[in-house]
Order: structure tokens, then C-alpha cells, then sequence
């Protein structure tokens, strides 16, 4: 296992890889080109730029997140061949740049959404939370507004102010597209990209819905066990594979999050892993937590003794962090909780390996 810390390059983080570094136990970063529209091919200069920044702060930059997917792919249209093959070039610098990982995630229109994105807890902190009641009350001007002005003037993944003004169209597009239609594009896809992936010794990680409930009746993915199986059996390789985001899974409160980390785990098709607790307010509303078992609803040790006993041997990262300690950053990416998250997984994960 390799615990990394998620940092957006080029100044667009408060936290520093100086400090990355300090974290015991820490030895990569997980990053992407954010100056990049989807579509883009990833010049090789810009990547080694950044990763030659990285490796002088004593880190590795052997995972991606993320090369987004163009909308063209999603929605099926001619243009996606063009798209797809600037993704492949994009996958070739990377391999050759020393990339072993990449989270993606096929979701329509938008990559994630919280209805609040600093929700005072009782002890003083600040997390992200979602309501879903709220949210399907929401027009999408409304959304876009509420994630700009909780942002803190960072870059919000997904919610790039260079997107807003196709997201109206997009989702009507979408009303008439069916689920079985949404997969075959995603195989279309995922069988024009797999080949490459095994050729640069890549390995793919799909990231799930989040949250996993449906918003403007646009079409779900990745959101429970079924829907995991579904599009991991789109393509047979075992590039092929899931980005195990605990949070994102555990929102659902009927998923087992610990059966998906053992079922997929042990088939070799989990390559990374984003861990993070959350507790519910009500069968669909939650806000994230502390990292720790106790501070939500998810057992973070048994999930972790789960992937260990299951075989997995790849990237780890703690994922949203609570805002705490004063700290002003971007939201859910701060350095101080993300840095607790770390050394409590790696505490468990020492705690598994000794006792298996």
C-alpha cells in the first residue's frame, strides 16, 4: 500500500509539498493538470513539469486525478473518436512519465455536488453536507451559485466556471437518454481506451457517484454494488477497475461498503482507495466526519482489515477533510484533518498487517 495526499499544482493550493512530505507515511501526491479543458491532450513538458516539482519535494507522482472525460464521449456523439484518441496520447505521456494510476469518473454534467459546504459540527469544526430534499429544490443557476460562493475562491474539481454554460443543454440532452444507452457508451469507451491502458501499464479506477442519488434526473453510474459489477463487466481487463471512495458508497446507507471493498478487492479490480467516514442525518442526508470509526457511521477498521485480507496493494488516499484549527483553504481539502486522516489509516494499517 501507498498512502498519498491529493494537491492541485500550478498555485492552486494552500497546502505546500513541503508540508505533504511532513506527514508521516506519506509518500506521494495524487494530481492532475488543472489548466487543462476535457478533450485536451496532456502536453508531455506541462507533465514533467509538474512532476519533476513533485519529485524535488521528495514525492512521487504515480497517480492521476483526474483525466476527465470529455462530454462528447459521454453523450455518444461522432466527436467522441477524436476526444478518444487525444485521451489515449494523454494516457501515453503519462506512462511514460512514470504514471501507474488514474481516477476518473463517467458522471454527466456534473462530478459531485454538496449542498453545504461548511456545516458547523458541535465540536467547533466545519464539513461539507448534503441534503437532498434541499438539493432537488435547487435550479441549476442556484447550485452553480452555491458551490462558487462556498468555494473560497479555489477551483472546485468539476465545477469549473468554463462549464457553466453547457451544463443547461447538457442535462437536457441527457432526459433522453436511457441507462443501457449511457453504458454503451461507457463501453464504447472503455474498449477503446483498455488496450492502451494495459500497453502503458495503467491502471484505471473509476470514481463513484457523489452523492449516489439522482439529481435532474440525470443518469446514475457508479452507485451501489450492481452498478459496480455492471460496469466493471463492460471490459474484461483488469485495468478496468474501481476507485473505492468510501464516502461516496457509504452516503448510500444501504450499501455495504465493506462487501464491495472485499467482493472487488479480492478480484484484483481496486487500485485505489479514497477513505473517508461520513454521518447520516437521515436515510439520504449526511455531512463528512473525522476520519475516525467512531466519528461516523462507517467502520474504517474493518474496511481496512477487509482490503488488506482481500489482497489490495495499491494507492490509498484520505479523502475530504473537515475544516478545522482556523485553517482557510479549499473546501474538504485542507492540510490539518487530511494530515490526522492520513496518520489514522496508516495507524490502522499497521495495526491489520501486524495482526494478520
Amino acid at each position: 500500500m501507498k498512502m498519498v495526499l491529493r494537491w492541485f499544482p500550478n498555485g492552486d493550493d494552500t497546502v505546500t509539498l513541503s508540508q505533504i512530505r511532513q506527514i508521516p507515511g506519506v509518500t506521494g501526491v495524487a494530481t492532475f493538470l488543472s489548466d487543462l479543458p476535457a478533450g485536451k491532450v496532456w502536453p508531455m513538458e506541462q507533465i514533467l513539469a509538474v512532476k519533476n516539482e513533485i519529485n524535488e519535494a521528495g514525492l512521487e507522482m504515480e497517480v492521476i486525478e483526474s483525466i476527465n472525460v470529455h462530454e462528447d464521449i459521454k453523450k455518444g456523439l461522432p466527436s467522441r473518436d477524436m476526444y478518444i484518441d487525444n485521451y489515449i496520447q494523454t494516457m501515453k505521456n503519462l506512462g511514460e512519465a512514470g504514471v501507474k494510476c488514474v481516477c476518473y469518473n463517467f458522471m454527466p454534467v456534473m462530478d459531485w455536488f454538496r449542498s453545504d459546504l461548511y456545516l458547523p459540527l458541535p465540536d467547533g469544526s466545519y464539513a461539507m453536507s448534503y441534503s437532498h430534499a434541499a438539493a432537488q429544490k435547487l435550479t441549476l443557476e442556484s447550485m452553480t451559485e452555491s458551490m462558487i460562493n462556498g468555494s473560497n475562491n479555489f477551483t472546485l474539481p468539476g465545477w469549473e466556471p468554463e462549464r457553466f454554460g453547457a451544463m443547461a443543454k447538457d442535462i437536457a440532452f441527457y432526459q433522453n437518454v436511457s441507462q443501457d444507452e449511457y453504458f454503451n457508451n461507457i463501453k464504447y469507451f472503455l474498449d477503446a481506451i483498455m488496450p492502451y491502458a494495459e500497453e502503458y501499464d495503467i491502471d484505471f479506477g473509476v470514481h463513484p457517484d457523489d452523492p449516489p442519488f439522482p439529481l435532474f434526473n440525470l443518469p446514475k453510474v457508479v452507485n451501489c454494488r450492481e452498478s459496480i459489477r455492471r460496469y466493471l463487466s463492460l471490459n474484461s481487463s483488469r485495468r478496468n477497475g474501481l476507485t473505492l471512495c468510501t464516502g461516496s458508497l457509504g452516503a448510500n446507507k444501504d450499501n455495504d461498503v465493506v462487501a464491495i471493498a472485499k467482493e472487488f478487492a479480492s478480484e484484483g479490480r481496486i487500485p485505489f482507495v479514497h477513505l473517508r467516514n461520513v454521518r447520516h442525518t437521515s436515510d439520504t442526508d449526511f455531512h463528512e466526519s473525522a476520519h475516525l470509526s467512531s466519528c461516523g457511521d462507517l467502520d474504517m477498521y474493518e474496511i481496512v482489515r477487509t482490503l488488506m485480507d482481500s489482497g489490495f496493494d495499491g494507492y490509498i488516499r484520505p479523502d475530504h477533510g473537515r475544516k478545522i484549527w482556523d485553517e482557510n483553504g479549499r473546501p474538504g481539502y485542507g492540510l490539518y484533518d487530511r494530515a490526522l486522516g492520513a496518520t489514522y489509516i496508516n495507524g490502522l494499517w499497521e495495526a491489520c498487517s501486524k495482526q494478520k
